[in-house]
């Protein structure tokens, strides 16, 4: 499995994508953690790897999230609606129509700001992609997210589900 915990830009050279481009339809899984959707924006296969492309954040603020899949390994152990504070992402085009919603931002609890996604605000999803699996959350900018029990928990499921494991 690959995972790109809070990269940036463009990461990978023309033979590092082809190699990851095999790995994935190899069966292969990816995780991508928080500005893993701030990368690779010039690579359209990547894009719909990780299902959306980074707009804009507000100020790192407190907002409740809805728990839309419970019964998936990220999500399972989660009450809804979750509420933490992070660097809410909202992004270019709404993901909802490509991959499997995990969780979303209920953009009256916080100021969204140029992030607003007029109401259907995607945080946390998966999909079977190219022959692999990816699994991608929005979460994880704080210091504190990594210590954070439900975080983790968040987190150890997406890549439980990625390498093939549950749901």
């Amino acid at each position: 499995m690959v995972v790109f915990l809070s990269t940036t830009g463009d990461v990978l050279d023309e033979r590092q994508q082809a190699a990851f481009e095999r790995f994935i339809r190899a069966g292969k899984g990816f995780v991508g953690v928080h500005s893993a959707t701030d990368t690779e924006y010039e690579w359209a296969w990547y894009g719909g790897l990780v299902g959306a492309y980074f707009k804009a954040h507000p100020a790192i603020q407190s907002a409740s999230m809805v728990v839309e899949n419970a019964s998936h390994p990220a999500t399972s152990h989660l009450s809804s609606p979750w509420t933490r504070t992070d660097e809410w992402y909202g992004f270019r085009v709404n993901p909802r129509a490509k991959v499997n919603v995990l969780l979303s931002l209920d953009e009256q609890t916080y100021d969204p700001g140029e992030g607003a996604m007029d109401g259907d605000h995607p945080i946390a999803w998966f999909h079977e992609y190219d022959g692999g699996r990816a699994f991608y959350t929005a979460l994880g900018h704080t210091r504190e997210s990594y210590a954070e029990p439900d975080f983790l928990a968040h987190l150890e499921g997406g890549i439980e589900w990625a390498s093939g494991g549950g749901g």
